[in-house]
């Protein structure tokens, strides 16, 4: 009795799988496709099944190799980001009277919060070096030439939306060095003509930085800039596929010719996925990000710690060079991305390209050496800075009601008996 019960159960599952594949769509591999775990073409005339096995026997060309993980990797710092991010928003509040308070409830009172966040905290660093080091080696390898010229400017875009990302988080915390970073960064900005008064303005939201600048800065990080990378990821991922890996520039490889993509391709992704998450998780383990004492809009903090090498960079930038060396740089990098439209000959050789290669290493090398300048400062904003935030209207300090929204009530005229709504309250 029990083996006819094992034999029908054992039946119906069959041909219930038989018939779940051969009525499911292939083009639903798209989604492993997306996640890095499929990378040839999908046959959708295929039951699923067939579909997958066909894909996973793709082969790459034979000089895909370890340098072509750097994408991999900078993909998986973002999911890793996303991740925690998530995690820390259940818990964070974003108002100038509750962040530094939540912000040390997860830190002490969540399980593995501390780790959640530092994980976050490492991976928004590592991600820009990661970026990085994949746009320098797409640069130098001249893998920006057509037909890949639009997904060179799209992956300029998602460079400086990496940095908006890291740029609108670090206020976030809402300690002393997060406060006048931002402070500092944003008078920075200021002084820019043209455009940096009404820029700095929008996103201050305020006379100075206080509650509203959380507030937009944490609307940003959370919603605005998720979906406008993620629409860029899933263009970026979709031209690579189309267009599969730039060809090396000493010959033109065969594409199909090289490793199969399962088990061999798969593997190395694999290996590199796990070194990735080891190194991320012991830095978070070893150095966590240290913290200031609350933000304080009337003191300046008698030194300033870096938590982001963004940050590191954009002070040496304007400590060394002022703000005009921090705009010439961000020049730099807008430069790059239109390199494409200049750069359209067949030639790859850096050599025979002295004004290509000369631009790419004033914004690598560049960005390396302001980033170790930046490591050794540590002096607060000066006197100025405390000066601008003070000649204007205090936000209010934690715990205190918040400023009426309303027009502000009008004194009464000698001998009107008519009570304001200040009187009245």
């Amino acid at each position: 009795m029990t083996g006819r019960v094992r034999s029908a159960i054992a039946q119906w599952a069959a041909q219930f799988w038989a018939d779940l594949k051969a009525s499911t769509d292939a083009g639903l591999l798209g989604i492993l496709r997306f996640l890095g775990l499929l990378y040839g073409p999908i046959d959708a005339r295929l039951p699923i099944d067939q579909a997958f096995r066909k894909a996973l026997g793709y082969r790459l060309a034979p000089h895909v190799g370890w340098r072509h993980a750097l994408g991999g990797i900078t993909y998986l710092l973002f999911i890793i980001l996303v991740v925690t991010g998530v995690l820390l928003s259940v818990h964070y509040r974003p108002s100038a009277q509750e962040a530094y308070p939540s912000l040390q409830h997860i830190v002490s009172g969540v399980t593995l919060g501390w780790l959640i966040r530092d994980l976050h905290v490492w991976s928004a660093s590592l991600l820009v070096l990661a970026v990085l080091a994949h746009m320098a080696r797409v640069f130098f390898d001249a893998a920006y030439k057509p037909p890949r010229e639009t997904n060179w400017l799209v992956g300029v875009l998602l460079l400086f939306l990496v940095v908006a990302f890291g740029a609108s988080g670090y206020l976030l915390p809402w300690d002393q060095w997060a406060y006048w970073t931002v402070t500092d960064a944003l008078n920075a900005l200021a002084a820019v003509p043209l455009i940096g008064g009404a820029a700095a303005a929008m996103l201050r939201g305020d006379p100075i930085v206080s509650g509203a600048t959380l507030s937009r800065f944490f609307a940003m990080h959370v919603i605005v800039l998720p979906w406008i990378t993620l629409a860029l990821v899933a263009f970026h991922f979709t031209m690579v596929r189309r267009h599969g890996v730039a060809p090396p520039k000493s010959d033109m490889a065969h594409p199909g010719s090289g490793r199969v993509f399962f088990p061999s391709h798969l593997l190395r992704s694999f290996m590199v996925a796990v070194l990735t998450c080891t190194v991320v998780i012991t830095a978070a383990v070893l150095w966590p990000r240290p913290v200031s004492d609350p933000a304080n809009p009337a003191k300046l903090p008698e030194t300033v710690r870096s938590t982001w090498v963004v940050v590191d960079v954009s002070r040496a930038l304007t400590h060394y060079l002022g703000t005009w060396g921090f705009v010439g740089f961000t020049l730099v990098a807008l430069g790059l991305a239109f390199v494409p439209l200049f750069d359209r000959g067949p030639e790859r050789d850096l050599r025979r390209r002295p004004a290509v290669a000369t631009l790419g290493l004033v914004f690598f090398v560049g960005f390396v050496a302001a980033w170790i300048a930046g490591r050794q400062l540590r002096n607060a904003p000066g006197p100025e800075t405390l000066r601008a935030a003070t000649e204007e209207p205090m936000p209010p300090a934690a715990g205190a009601p918040l400023r009426p929204l309303g027009p502000t009530p009008t004194q009464p005229a000698p001998g009107d008996t008519t009570h304001t709504g200040q009187e009245a309250r």
